[in-house]
């Protein structure tokens, strides 16, 4: 298992939500329809960023809140 930290801008989502499942209420409160998305099994962390308008920074820290179990 990975550890904490290790979320990157070039991880791909679908990744992150498969590896971390709790993940996927963050992304959902982004209001981003990765979760059962095609192609959030190809955007990374920065496109998909980028597609819907969010602050990376802001998106890694919480995806990573919940991989370290303080959400």
């Amino acid at each position: 298992m990975k550890k904490s930290g290790s979320i990157r801008p070039d991880m791909v989502v679908d990744e992150i939500m498969r590896q971390w499942p709790a993940t996927v209420p963050v992304v959902l409160s982004y209001r981003m329809l990765c979760v059962g998305c095609p192609i959030g099994a190809f955007h990374t962390v920065a496109e998909a960023g980028r597609e819907h308008q969010v602050d990376e920074t802001r998106f890694i820290l919480d995806l990573e809140s919940v991989v370290r179990g303080e959400r």
